[in-house]
């Protein structure tokens, strides 16, 4: 089922995330939740979706840098952690609760980052490139940290501007 995506300025999307408890691990409700996930990314045209991105205050999100076209490159990672990060890469980056808005940002080029699947088996993978950007996204998303919080106050107050007057306007949710 293709959910809402929350847009800012909505409070969710800044809120932190709780973990998954192992009781949840391996039941229909998380297996259905992340179905639902891969499914509204892949409507909004997403690399990524965070549960708080659809209103869920939980530690979990979906990751496909292949857009759907390889489908064991789906990633569905629940209570993930930062092992080790490296390097810098700077490049656009966009998200799905600020529709139009891309930016350059500022990330590590390569990491290490452990999590958990649906089953509740653990996972542990080096990621390079767009895919070490993808999980620093989703993982900023899941402790409250928008992308906006990466570029320069500048541009911050500008985005923040703009949103404002497309609400005005009615022509943002």
């Amino acid at each position: 089922m293709i959910r809402k995506v929350y847009q800012y300025p909505n409070p969710v999307l800044e809120t932190m995330c709780d973990p998954v408890p192992d009781e949840e691990f391996n039941t229909a409700d998380l297996r259905q939740l992340v179905d639902d996930m891969f499914e509204t990314m892949y409507e909004y045209k997403g690399v990524g979706l965070a549960a708080p991105q659809i209103g869920v205050l939980k530690r979990i999100a979906v990751i496909d840098i292949s857009f759907g076209e390889e489908p064991e490159k789906r990633l569905e990672i629940i209570n993930p952690q930062i092992v080790r990060l490296e390097g810098k890469q700077r490049g656009e980056e966009g998200c799905l609760c600020f529709p139009g808005f891309r930016e350059n940002v500022t990330r590590a080029t390569k990491g290490v980052i452990r999590f958990r699947d649906v089953t509740g088996a653990e996972h542990e993978t080096e990621t390079t490139d767009l895919l070490t950007r993808a999980f620093q996204h989703e993982i900023d998303h899941l402790d409250g940290i928008l992308f906006i919080r990466h570029v320069s106050a500048l541009k911050r107050d500008l985005i923040r501007r703009k949103i404002r007057k497309l609400i005005k306007a009615g022509e943002w949710d």
